[in-house]
């Protein structure tokens, strides 16, 4: 079923990113395209050592013989890290610049690829709650420092700003199928094996090894090619947590989008964390590369989608995009671990509605979001989101369920999109008071 749908999926994936491909709605400025490259080069070697990192984690847990409990246990530190550093990492950004926070992405990911050569758990806890505090910083700190140059160092325009949102996402999906099948392959032609009592090489853990490598010269390309940017330089950290606290008490537009992102990447990290386990089948062992890569081939869809329909109002763009979202997860419930091919097509559609997700909800954020603030307000809009995922993977529930109670939280992110406001947002007065020295 999985190498039967590979073709016809690369097929509509590689029609629809031709149909999206990249084209300006006015002259590109002088300094554009090198603004393009040295952000673009970055971020695909970041995010495909970040995507390599995905597919085979619960598969190489599982092989180094762990339970489902002490599993999850595992993806709770993971998020439980990045809940917490969500809390400050925004405003350490802000601060101390958001140039050396990616830096500091690129040795959090590396130290949790190295630890999953050892089939030690304490070691293999550090590099989950290495990688959730990597994933807090890369869905943050890289999106910060690009609106930041494109918007106050360069002054380009918002068209151009939605254009590179749209490239952005577009090549982030395409680096994702190119990984999932490549850490197939470098897994169907290599053996797990053990070389010095509990270090193993080879079979799942190659992909670690490719995303090392990628995470070295991520890390020297930003040392190289990128320039320093913060927040607000005259506040420290505290204050401007406290900034961003009191414009998502005072904006209504800010709250609606908090609890539009943590209710849909909450879910997303749910289904991330359970698609293996929905997945398995007692005739085959999934081919989780090639399914990552389908996977990806759908949110390549979906954000060829949301390029095609810039022309449309994001926020109704987002209204259908959780609409389809509650729709997924509702097929899914009924049918994980048991009609796998139903709940593969639910979670291509999850993916599909993924990719268009982001660069909508993208736009919207660098509306409504305050530069002097922006890195503290969307790590305070991860809070909840890790909230959510904590508890929905602490409790000791069914997929099943789990994806059910996902599709009705989708509900209440559905009703939050109306009244949401797509324009910049002001600090109101009263922030500005209680942030004076």
């Amino acid at each position: 079923m999985y190498h039967t749908l590979l073709l016809p999926a690369l097929s509509l994936s590689l029609l629809l990113a031709w149909l999206a491909r990249p084209a300006a709605a006015e002259k590109l400025p002088p300094g554009f395209l090198k603004h393009l490259a040295s952000y673009m080069i970055v971020w695909m070697c970041c995010i495909a050592a970040d995507w390599l990192q995905g597919p085979y984690v619960y598969a190489l847990y599982s092989a180094y013989g762990f339970s489902e409990s002490a599993i999850m246990a595992l993806f709770v530190a993971g998020y439980g890290a990045s809940g917490v550093c969500s809390c400050g990492i925004g405003s350490v950004a802000d601060c101390f610049g958001r140039k050396k926070c990616c830096m500091a992405f690129c040795i959090f990911h590396m130290i949790a690829g190295i630890t999953m050569h050892w089939n030690l758990y304490p070691l293999l806890m550090l590099g989950r709650i290495s990688s959730g505090i990597g994933t807090a910083i890369l869905f943050s700190c890289f999106e910060c420092w690009m609106v930041s140059e494109h918007n106050f160092r360069h002054r380009f325009s918002s068209s151009l700003l939605s254009y590179m949102f749209g490239l952005n996402f577009c090549a982030m999906y395409f680096v994702a199928v190119l990984s999932g099948l490549g850490a197939q392959f470098a897994v169907d032609n290599t053996q797990l094996s053990a070389v010095r009592g509990s270090m193993y090489v080879g079979g799942f853990t190659v992909p670690y090894d490719i995303s090392i490598a990628l995470l070295c010269i991520g890390f020297a390309l930003i040392a190289l090619l990128w320039k320093e940017n913060y927040g607000d330089g005259q506040k420290p950290g505290q204050l401007l947590i406290c900034d961003a606290l009191c414009l998502l008490i005072k904006d209504p537009s800010c709250r609606r989008l908090c609890i539009i992102v943590a209710i849909f990447e909450g879910s997303m990290y749910v289904f991330v964390s359970n698609w293996t386990l929905a997945l398995q089948s007692q005739d085959i062992q999934p081919p989780h590369g090639l399914i990552f890569a389908l996977f990806m081939m759908a949110a390549m869809c979906g954000s060829s989608v949301a390029t095609l329909g810039r022309g449309m109002i994001p926020r109704r763009q987002l209204r259908f995009i959780l609409l389809l979202s509650v729709l997924s997860f509702a097929v899914a419930s009924r049918s994980a671990c048991g009609a796998v091919g139903c709940c593969l097509g639910a979670f291509l559609t999850f993916e599909f509605c993924v990719g268009w997700y982001f660069p909508c909800v993208g736009i919207l954020k660098s509306e409504c979001v305050p530069e002097q603030i922006r890195g503290s307000m969307y790590n305070l809009f991860r809070v909840p989101l890790n909230v959510l995922v904590l508890v929905l993977l602490l409790t000791h529930i069914g997929t099943e369920l789990r994806f059910a109670i996902c599709s009705f939280l989708l509900s209440f992110a559905v009703l939050a999109t109306f009244g949401l406001v797509g324009h910049k947002q002001p600090l109101p007065e009263t922030v500005e008071v209680a942030s004076s020295p």
